[in-house]
């Protein structure tokens, strides 16, 4: 048995970049979208003074992930993701091997205030009416008189 997952809350480092499988007929293609993700921890040292510690992801995310990256995703973005890790190496012109780990977005979720500062719920227009009781109260029927009316309780 294994176990391969990651999940992670942080900010986007910069702006997606987005590519396509197939360059000639990006229509048709897998659309990919990559961009790093930063999360941070702080604790206090020996000393008592507060240190902050910033881990950087390589994120992937593939085909409606990365449509939605596309569409809503920018530097300063704070995200919630679910995924797993993949390595894969590669060898320059150089013939030097090389070596990256990403995480691979299995689900997304974006958190906190939209970048443009608009708060994500939706919002009842200004001059919206507040609900507002009827001016006629509905009237229950009258309880009819059976033959446990003689009952104590």
């Amino acid at each position: 048995m294994s176990l391969n997952k990651v999940m992670l809350i942080g900010n986007v480092g910069k702006d997606p970049e987005i590519r396509y499988l197939d360059q000639n007929s990006p229509q048709s293609s897998a659309k990919v979208a990559s961009f790093p993700l930063a999360t941070s921890e702080r604790f206090r040292d020996r000393n008592g003074e507060t240190r902050e510690n910033t881990e950087w992801h390589n994120i992937v995310a593939w085909r409606n992930s990365a449509d939605v990256v596309e569409r809503f995703v920018k530097k300063g973005t704070q995200l919630y993701i679910e995924g797993h890790l993949r390595t894969r190496s590669w060898t320059d012109q150089a013939s030097s091997k090389h070596y990256t780990t990403e995480v691979v977005v299995d689900s997304l979720q974006l958190l906190g205030r939209r970048p443009d500062g608009q708060d994500p719920v939706q919002r009842a227009p200004q001059d919206a009416q507040p609900y507002q009781q009827p001016a006629q109260p509905i009237q229950a029927a009258e309880p009819q008189a059976g033959p446990s009316d003689d009952l104590p309780f």
